[in-house]
């Protein structure tokens, strides 16, 4: 029986972190659970996820599923170990580390363990490494020179599964002596725990529900690295169930035909490749942008905005890569395929209020009366069986329509006695009675890729049974301040610096877009100390901002060095404020080069680089959502130019703007609530004429 309905794989680890939040080097587990991804579980030590894995085995017998579940660690030593220490098989081995072993989330005693073995071989054994401060009887602290114990430093497999480790090592990089005691120890007493329901592959037949067989992550290397999950466990353990769960039978047929031996297998070895071309297209990064996405038609020079919008749209892609997430960490995220309805919404038809219940053909014409049958239906309490024709039945919001009832009428609108109710007529057929599926169909698209996901659409993911969605991984935005007269703020009293007031509100700004803000800090006037912080900026971001330097004068490195690269445009858009903004790309990652002057650096990144972000991430084009309302000020403004102006709504449904222009006027920025937009044109606006006001929360 090589055929599964569920899949787990286990990054087990030796330590013990008493700690809530997650680390790197942690005990892990993902799982596909009956065809379902799940967001990977982070089990904080051995002790938790002994709980967790016998809950699961627990849940999954439940369910009549059968269960792989993977573990990271050698099912067994090198040929010879087991004899040696007066074991008949590798999991007798299991049994005797079960019964040995103390450990617990304080402490455990593999060190003492290992040097009371180590004295069971002539002239010393094999295992090696005491990293404790004091000495331990039978362990050495560093490995011996010779082979003095007579045993093979890795097993047949492991000289065929790159990266792999001797499992002799107790401590030290790279060590996974412990994490085999322990391990090997967990397993024996789950399978203790499980008689009769646990199999162990490849050491006996998997004819039972559950199926424990050793995995080796690094297997999937090639998919781990292009995930780009900083976690490299939690991405392993994501990807390796996801793997194994997508493999037809016959493949997944094929690894497991390996013959019974004493020193056990890893799953997939020799078929890393079929692994890899699983997952593979989950995690494929899609293609960064070439140098010249942004270069401008010859003899371009003055760019309308329009236009500018337009050339950004049609020229940048998608750059994030995708990945499978839980619904319940899904929030804020952007969908990367459509969503389809794992069950209808409702489920069943149901009452949509308390009531009485009957079929409508029952009803003659004029005031009814209905006699009573035993029994009521409720919400999770259904009832069992069919209401008569001619009778009615007591039922509660949500619950079921049972057999036999179509229609309902509101308690309020009837009197009873308890063995009859009656009401007026006139009630129609299907009357606050909710038919299954008329919100959602099970099959329907719920919802479509480029979405992003909130409340509602979480709610309404899970009401139609979805638990796992394939999202874009949140667009990187980096963002790096330029100049030698910018500095922190408070950091000097001297009035020929400036205070770095761009790189916060950027930052900021980029967090409240629901995009991951990396913070690049400030590069002063020096060509290759930008060059580096550029470089750390594309290895760190999908998209760098830069403020400062965008213009073509002495000191403005960031447009010289996007112009050595080859990709510098310098799109002179014809707008207020914020007329220079260079576009480039920098080793892949676009580049936004803003003003200087807060106030246009604001304005340019809301109207170029929101669009831009959100083609970047996944979310497809995005147009700002402005409004005409009346103005409640006057303006003349001449042709040429589109303008922004700071605004903000009154108490009296009016649009009034800052009073003053200036770019460099922070103040104003705070004041505001929005922008009001002037087209291009010439335009005289009076008190009351309508124009269009854009709020900031019209950018999100």
């Amino acid at each position: 029986m090589t055929s599964f309905d569920s899949f787990a794989v286990v990054d087990w680890n030796a330590g013990n972190d008493r700690g809530a939040a997650p680390k790197k080097d942690a005990i892990w587990v993902g799982s596909v659970l009956g065809g379902v991804s799940q967001e990977p579980v982070y089990l904080r030590n051995r002790a938790v996820a002994f709980e967790y894995l016998g809950e699961l085995i627990e849940a999954e017998l439940a369910k009549g599923r059968r269960l792989m579940l993977g573990f990271d660690f050698p099912f067994a030593y090198p040929t010879g170990f087991a004899a040696a220490i007066g074991q008949s098989g590798a999991l007798d081995v299991w049994d005797f580390f079960a019964e040995e072993l103390k450990d617990t989330p304080q402490a455990n005693n593999r060190f003492e363990l290992a040097g009371a073995l180590n004295k069971q071989f002539p002239g010393g054994g094999p295992f090696w490494f005491n990293g404790l401060k004091r000495d331990i009887s039978g362990l050495s602290r560093k490995k011996p020179t010779e082979p003095i114990h007579g045993q093979c430093d890795r097993r047949r497999v492991e000289k065929l599964a790159k990266g792999t480790f001797t499992c002799w090592q107790m401590g030290g990089a790279g060590a996974v002596g412990g994490q085999v005691m322990t391990g090997m120890a967990a397993l024996a007493k789950l399978r203790q725990r499980f008689a009769g329901n646990v199999s162990v592959w490849p050491f006996e037949p998997l004819v039972t529900p559950i199926a424990f067989v050793e995995i080796w992550p690094s297997l999937i290397d090639k998919a781990v690295r292009a995930s780009g999950d900083a976690i490299k466990d939690r991405a392993q353990v994501r990807l390796l169930a996801q793997a194994f769960a997508r493999l037809p039978d016959e493949a997944l047929s094929r690894m497991l035909d390996v013959k019974p031996n004493d020193e056990g297998w890893i799953l997939g070895v020799g078929f890393e490749e079929e692994l890899v071309s699983q997952v593979m297209s989950d995690v494929l990064t899609p293609p960064r942008l070439k140098n010249d996405c942004f270069a401008l038609p010859p003899g371009v020079d003055w760019t309308p905005v329009d236009d500018a919008l337009a050339r950004l749209r049609d020229r940048l892609h998608v750059v994030v890569p995708s990945q499978d997430l839980a619904v319940s960490d899904a929030a804020g995220v952007i969908l990367a395929k459509d969503v389809v309805a794992v069950r209808a919404n409702p489920p069943a038809a149901n009452s949509a209020v308390d009531g009485y219940g009957f079929a409508h053909v029952s009803l003659s014409t004029g005031d009814q009366v209905l006699p009573l049958i035993e029994g009521r239906a409720a919400a999770g309490a259904p009832f069992v069986g069919r209401v008569p024709r001619g009778s009615a039945i007591r039922i509660l919001t949500g619950a079921l329509l049972p057999e036999g009832v179509d229609t309902v009428v509101l308690e309020e609108d009837t009197t009873t006695d308890s063995d009859q109710v009656a009401f007026e007529g006139g009630v129609r057929k299907g009357a606050n009675a909710r038919d299954a599926g008329e919100d959602v169909d099970a099959g329907d698209i719920v919802l479509r890729a480029q979405t992003r996901l909130g409340p509602p659409e979480v709610a309404l993911l899970a009401a139609t049974g979805v638990t796992s969605v394939c999202v874009y991984r949140p667009l990187r935005v980096g963002v790096l301040s330029t100049g030698d007269e910018i500095v922190a703020p408070g950091s000097t009293d001297d009035p020929a610096r400036t205070y770095d007031a761009n790189r916060p509100m950027l930052l900021s700004l980029i967090a409240n877009w629901r995009m991951e803000p990396v913070d690049l800090g400030h590069v002063g006037d020096d060509v290759e100390t930008l060059r580096q912080r550029l470089d750390e900026g594309a290895e760190k971001a999908d998209v760098i901002l830069t403020s400062g330097g965008a213009s073509a004068g002495d000191e403005d490195h960031v447009s010289r060095l996007l112009g050595d690269a080859g990709s510098r445009s310098d799109w002179r858009i014809a707008l207020k404020p914020g007329r220079p903004l260079a576009l480039g790309v920098w080793n892949g990652a676009p580049v936004f080069g803003l003003p200087g002057n807060p106030v246009a650096a604001l304005v340019c990144t809301m109207i170029f680089a929101r669009p831009a972000f959100a083609v970047l991430g996944g979310e497809g084009w995005r147009e700002p959502q402005g409004f005409l309302v009346p103005a409640g000020f006057e303006k003349r403004k001449k042709p040429g130019r589109r303008e922004y102006l700071r605004a903000r709504m009154t108490a009296s449904g009016e649009v009034e703007v800052f009073k003053s222009e200036g770019s460099g006027r922070i103040s104003g920025l705070a004041w505001a609530d929005g922008l009001v937009e002037i087209e291009d044109g010439a335009r005289h606006i009076r008190v009351g004429d309508p124009v269009r006001y854009i709020p900031f929360s019209g950018f999100r």
